[in-house]
């Protein structure tokens, strides 16, 4: 295993300890044998922010491993920026569990969605300064990766950090919507990934014609 294997694969354990403890803040309801359905219903906010932190989990891990593929090496800067990385992630069942908690309490539930959307805007940050830095040089890269054209995706690596603040401000008017931006935003970002530029193959000899 390479340098930047052994980095994703402490990654990906992380990833996967976070992802995993984001079901026990559902909470099996106690008392409730006679109205168990009525119970689990009303447990609606814990399933819509496992939903939607599953999914933003999981987009970023996606998201990890498709730079990591293209890594090589790495220096101590990119342990690091990744570490920062990883604090974030193994904390966000908590700003999920916050949001479970007060989704229905009026201006608790505000508070719930901004801390929440401050942890987005936290990731943004960390994820687009490891692209900064590895673009800066494009000496981690192997040598598939076209450097030139990888610095030209800065733009739209950051498209994060200028949205995720605005749910910051969207959760005083509506904290409902702001957590069903948050999974839309998922989404999207499931569907729209920003490939690392990879160099054109060199034609085969002869142009390719028989």
């Amino acid at each position: 295993m390479n340098e930047s294997g052994r980095v994703e694969a402490f990654s990906d354990g992380v990833f996967a300890i976070a992802i995993t403890l984001l079901v026990l803040e559902i909470k099996v309801p106690h008392d409730a044998a006679t109205h168990l359905w009525s119970a689990l219903g009303a447990m609606w906010p814990s399933y819509a922010a496992y939903v939607v932190t599953f999914l933003i989990i999981g987009v970023m891990w996606v998201n990890h491993h498709t730079v990591f593929q293209r890594i090589a090496r790495v220096d101590r800067a990119l342990l690091f920026l990744n570490l920062v990385l990883l604090m974030g992630v193994a904390a966000l069942p908590w700003p999920a569990a916050v949001v479970a908690a007060y989704l229905r309490d009026g201006k608790a539930a505000q508070v719930a969605l901004a801390v929440y959307g401050l942890f987005m805007v936290f990731h943004a940050l960390v994820f687009q300064a490891m692209w900064w830095h590895l673009t800066r040089t494009g000496h981690l890269f192997d040598e598939r990766v076209d450097v030139e054209a990888a610095r030209a995706t800065r733009a739209r690596f950051a498209l994060g950090t200028v949205v995720y603040p605005v749910t910051v401000g969207l959760a005083f008017l509506s904290a409902p919507l702001t957590l069903a931006v948050h999974g839309l935003l998922a989404v999207y970002y499931a569907f729209n990934q920003v490939p690392v530029p990879t160099k054109a193959e060199p034609a085969p000899a002869g142009g390719g014609k028989l």
